[in-house]
């Protein structure tokens, strides 16, 4: 079983993962703050960060990103109908969540799309394009583990009423993620980690789904 570590991040208390794709390398999913935090716990323990994966590109989610980025050198990927929120402090919501913030865009990076799949090592995470949170919302599957960023919560959603949101989409994306064939262990953007198989039998919006 691939070993996830959990970092709680930023001012919305956003998880950050780290997924080792051995004793010395991490892939990280979603840096939405306090990169010196970050950074310290991949020296504390010599590791490298070698891709930095975004469910999508809100600011809770992101904010750290370009520091972390620029000590690291590892490369940066997010859905290609999320990628103007990289740069666009309106569009990425940091005007709101933090107007105080000195947001630096996120110029250097690389876009996918449903269905792309991202190597590293013998670890391969395949993009699920999961719209409703935003436009360009996507989960990321490995192995048995599935990172669900806004989407899908414990016993929860991830909201619709931001720009990009759709209620339609969620529920469609909220059926995608019920009917994958056997279970996975869910990392979801914020609040505890869960299994798929328990949020089919008790999440209220996947129970509505037939």
């Amino acid at each position: 079983m691939r070993a996830v570590q959990t970092l709680t991040l930023g001012s919305l208390a956003t998880n950050c993962y780290l997924v080792y794709l051995d004793d010395t390398h991490v892939i990280a999913v979603d840096i939405g703050g306090d990169a010196r935090k970050v950074l310290s716990f991949l020296e504390q323990r010599s590791l490298t960060l070698t891709k930095i994966l975004l469910t999508h590109g809100h600011y809770d989610h992101i904010g750290a990103v370009r520091a972390v980025q620029q000590a690291t050198g590892a490369e940066v990927y997010i859905h290609e109908l999320d990628a103007p929120m990289l740069s666009d402090t309106h569009l990425n919501l940091a005007d709101w969540i933090e107007p105080w913030t000195d947001f630096v865009p996120i110029t250097e990076y690389h876009t996918v799309k449903d269905g792309d799949v991202i190597r590293d090592g013998d670890a391969v995470f395949t993009v699920l394009h999961t719209p409703g949170h935003t436009v360009g919302s996507v989960c990321y599957q490995c192995e048995d583990i599935l990172l669900t960023g806004d989407t899908l919560f414990h016993m929860s959603r991830g909201r619709t009423d931001f720009p990009g949101g759709s209620d339609r989409q969620m529920l469609e994306s909220f059926r995608r993620l019920k009917d994958l064939e056997g279970d996975y262990r869910v990392y979801p953007g914020h609040n505890e980690t869960s299994t798929l198989e328990y949020e089919r039998k008790n999440n209220p919006v996947m129970r509505g789904l037939l």
